[in-house]
């Protein structure tokens, strides 16, 4: 009984996946974006009811049917949805807490992006850091000789050189920019699967509040080794410098999570206004070349000293 139960639950997993990949498919525009957030929900409902192996079968069975009834270029997205899915569905079935759920549900996302990323550069001979070098050189050109005329010709090319200097960094922080897509689409997958199961199985599942969030220790040892590489070594030394600056970037915004976190727990402790971390968090995003760090070493100090038992030992 209870396999019939699973193997039509799971069929109607797959039907229900296989549909919104077609809408999806035939319906671009901002509609067809929104769905691809809902996409893994199928993958993450069926794992959480039944584990990680029948969620690996229904995940085998919807690469076979996307690739009779779809076309080859959604193979990709069925990925990356029931990687990340099945991660998430796996934590919840584990009755891992909100914020565990979303580091492993990230992971698997992020692996399933990173699976896509070698694909398209091993099969397609697509190469995303080159695509998108092309594309900032051609959009600086077409800006360059814009506002050539209305900069300060004195100081136009030294502006100029900068900015160039500037974007040049942006093709070698590409895994950083992956990561971060990873890390967005779990919360918001997850947020919605926890209203679907919340709805059908009348459970409280939601995301702590975010003045608990706490990170491990040993993110302040990755923050800080990397930042010494970042000063070391050089674009030459190719994948070191490319680990270096992408495990930095990575490691920063998440200490800047963790001092946002600290400012709201603070303020909750002090009984201020609620308005007074939100304006603190609105200012520090819109200065962040001077206030984030400060956020930053916030979360550092907040980590590495125990920051907030002090705090509740004070209260």
């Amino acid at each position: 009984m209870n396999n019939t139960k699973r193997i039509t639950e799971g069929a109607l997993m797959t039907g229900v996946y296989l549909l919104l990949l077609l809408v999806i498919i035939f319906m671009l525009g901002i509609i067809g974006s929104l769905l691809l957030f809902v996409l893994p929900v199928p993958f993450i409902f069926y794992t959480y009811r039944h584990g990680w192996k029948s969620g690996a079968l229904m995940f085998i069975a919807s690469l076979i049917f996307t690739m009779l009834f779809a076309t080859v270029v959604s193979l990709p997205i069925t990925l990356l949805a029931g990687v990340g899915g099945i991660s998430l569905g796996q934590a919840m079935y584990k009755e891992r807490s909100s914020y565990e759920t979303w580091a492993i549900g990230s992971v698997g996302f992020i692996i399933g992006i990173v699976g896509i990323y070698l694909i398209t550069q091993l099969f397609f001979g697509i190469s995303w850091a080159d695509q998108v070098r092309e594309s900032l050189n051609q959009a600086f050109t077409m800006t360059e000789s814009m506002f050539s005329g209305m900069l300060d010709q004195e100081n136009a090319e030294e502006q100029l050189q900068m900015v160039r200097e500037q974007l040049n960094v942006l093709p070698d922080i590409i895994p950083s920019v992956l990561a971060i897509t990873g890390i967005v689409y779990a919360f918001i997958s997850q947020w919605l699967t926890y209203k679907l199961v919340n709805r059908i199985e009348q459970t409280q599942f939601k995301f702590s509040p975010f003045r608990e969030m706490q990170l491990p220790t040993s993110i302040l040892w990755y923050y800080f080794f990397s930042l010494i590489l970042n000063y070391i070594v050089s674009s030459e030394n190719g994948m070191v410098y490319l680990a270096a600056i992408n495990v930095f970037t990575l490691t920063g915004i998440l200490l800047v999570l963790q001092g946002f976190s600290f400012i709201v727990f603070y303020a909750q402790v002090k009984k201020w206004s609620k308005a007074i971390p939100i304006v603190v968090i609105v200012l520090s995003l819109l200065l962040p070349q001077i206030l984030l760090y400060l956020v930053r070493i916030l979360g550092i100090i907040d980590i590495g000293f125990s920051l907030r038992q002090r705090v509740e030992e004070k209260k």
